[in-house]
């Protein structure tokens, strides 16, 4: 995970982990730039055994519960290529004002890259109980409606919230653990 303080001691299990764009700046607004996050989710499912539990995306960040065979590096494999494949989505769609800020705000040790997408880390938090599970899955499904978006977490097009009321989702959702 690079120079993030952050540490998996149980690579295996359930976290709740966040990713959040660099200085906050609202990338997910086009279909094209979610449709590379579940792409990569979707192949991570494939390639690294990842479950995910529950997900929501917004403007500028996501949160997930999930599980791999080796949760820090499936995460380190995720926001690598999503960075590379939205920076090159953005330099294709000529979107200059978002690839200047994410040059401008990008850590000075990043010396071998012009840009940055993600902030460093994920702020994992080991699941440690069915509570915990659950409290984390409400906060996830119900971001949206705190923030004021939407008054029901169902409605949220980028969420899980409709897998665990019975409707297909965007992606697979384990909603057993």
């Amino acid at each position: 995970m690079g120079r993030s303080r952050y540490k998996i001691y149980e690579p295996t299990q359930p976290h709740f982990m966040t990713c959040t764009i660099l200085h906050w700046i609202p990338i997910f607004t086009r279909t094209q730039t979610t449709d590379i996050i579940f792409n990569s989710l979707k192949h991570l499912q494939k390639t690294d055994n990842l479950k995910i539990y529950a997900y929501v995306i917004l403007e500028n960040h996501l949160h997930l519960i999930a599980s791999s065979d080796d949760i820090g590096k499936s995460m380190t494999n995720f926001k690598k290529f999503t960075a590379r494949e939205i920076i090159d989505l953005l330099k294709k769609s000529n979107v200059k004002t978002i690839l200047e800020q994410l040059s401008f705000y990008k850590k000075a040790h990043k010396k071998n890259t012009t840009y940055q997408l993600w902030q460093e880390g994920i702020a994992p938090k080991l699941i440690q109980s069915d509570k915990m599970m659950i409290d984390r899955i409400n906060y996830i499904h119900n971001n949206p409606v705190k923030r004021g978006y939407i008054e029901d977490a169902t409605f949220w097009r980028y969420s899980s919230a409709r897998d665990y009321d019975g409707v297909e989702g965007l992606i697979d959702v384990e909603r057993g653990w």
